[in-house]
């Protein structure tokens, strides 16, 4: 059999697969669940066209990884055959361990575990079955393989999944202000001491990714309605819970039924291997087609919410200065509850505020260094004077309050 496929990818055109042994990984079933996780959740609410999977956007992150490191090999960089393959596999599958609707439900099912986590446990799971072969890759994604670029290159302030998904989710969203020039980018990429910079002459390009990736943040994925869509998925599903812990009857398709009647930790995922397989048949077809059962449940709250989610009557959202104190909130509650003719309990599902954050680039997190002419290193804000990416640095926090559209709260805003 030909293992050395070709994908027509409508955002670069051709994806080469380097090797049989990656089409391989890309064969595999848990990698092939991704073709059934939408890279942006819910946001195809706002922007119709958003509806690229997780799929598509490994293969493309993986395609951008190769270009970088033949780039960093023309420029004379030592990069073994092991290595190029470890950093291809590493970010083909740095996105593995995500649920369905990706960030959405992340802790929904599983209590206070993160899909980097998941994605190890699976990483290491793959590892047995492809008989050690993924152990670079592995030690690559958990950055404790010494040459630190790798792992840059895979996760960092400047990694491939940052360029992909930036790229791609502009592309499909019709968002032309996140748009980013990947490939000048990967062109003023090297290498300094094991460490990744970008050559002088790329700053403005950099300076435009840090933008590009703030407006994409405000304006796709912490646009109103996504956080609006998101947050009424989340407390659908923490709703069908308290009804199961109720003993209400509550169906659901057989992989998210293991999940909603239970409240697996990162405890439990160690101790017992054949969760990992249960959630590794979850999607969102999962959500969806138990939406389809709830539909017609007697509880009035999971029926409220999955109407809404599937006609798209999505619940009113307002930007507050400040959080609601808790007075405030019990008397919006009781209004809802009067109103809705549920109990105050009921309306813990229906009206809930929260906060969003964004910051486009920080400096606490890995900083990105700049190469100048002189073949001195420095950090991108004392590299130059530029002050946008500064103010860009700043942390924004915005308050928001979801309620049901038909409400009239102003007298408590």
């Amino acid at each position: 059999m030909n293992k050395k496929k070709i994908f027509n990818d409508p955002v670069y055109g051709f994806i080469n697969i380097p090797n049989e042994f990656i089409f391989n990984i890309i064969e595999h079933p848990y990698f092939q669940r991704l073709r059934r996780i939408k890279q942006l959740g819910l946001s195809d609410y706002v922007y119709p066209g958003a509806i690229h999977s997780r799929f598509s956007h490994a293969l493309g992150a993986m395609h951008l990884m190769r270009k970088t490191l033949d780039s960093l090999q023309e420029k004379g960089q030592m990069i073994f055959e092991d290595e190029y393959e470890g950093a291809l596999i590493a970010i083909l599958l740095h996105d593995i361990g995500h649920g369905p609707f990706s960030h959405t439900l992340e802790f929904s099912l599983f209590k206070d575990v993160s899909h980097e986590s998941i994605t190890e446990w699976t990483l290491n799971e793959l590892n047995k079955e492809f008989a050690g072969k993924l152990t670079l890759a592995i030690e690559i994604f958990k950055g404790i393989y010494p040459r630190k670029f790798l792992t840059q290159l895979v996760s960092s302030q400047l990694d491939m999944d940052r360029l992909d998904y930036l790229k791609r989710d502009c592309f499909f969203t019709g968002v032309q202000e996140g748009m980013v020039g990947a490939e000048r980018i990967i062109k003023m990429l090297n290498v300094v001491d094991d460490e990744l910079v970008v050559e002088e002459k790329g700053i403005y390009s950099i300076e435009n990714f840090i933008s590009a990736r703030r407006i994409m943040y405000w304006q796709v994925y912490l646009h109103k309605i996504s956080i609006c869509s998101e947050k009424m998925l989340i407390e659908l599903i923490k709703r069908v819970k308290i009804c199961w812990n109720k003993n209400k009857s509550v169906s659901a398709t057989p992989a998210l039924s293991l999940f909603i009647r239970n409240n697996f930790s990162a405890r439990d995922l160690n101790k017992n291997p054949k969760l990992l397989q249960a959630f590794m048949d979850l999607d969102d077809n999962d959500i969806w087609g138990s939406i389809k059962y709830w539909l017609d449940h007697e509880d009035p709250v999971i029926n409220i919410l999955s109407h809404a989610l599937k006609d798209r009557r999505l619940f009113k959202i307002d930007i507050l200065k400040k959080p609601l104190k808790p007075p405030q909130l019990t008397a919006i509650k009781k209004k809802v509850a009067k109103k809705l003719k549920l109990s105050l309990e009921m309306t813990e599902s229906l009206i809930t505020q929260g906060y969003v954050t964004n910051a486009a680039y920080t400096v606490k997190d890995q900083s990105i260094s700049i190469l100048r002419k002189n073949g001195k290193v420095e950090e991108i804000t004392t590299a130059v004077d530029l002050p946008n990416i500064k103010v860009m640095s700043k942390i924004v926090k915005k308050n928001y309050l979801c309620y049901p559209k038909n409400m009239s709260l102003a007298e408590y805003l």
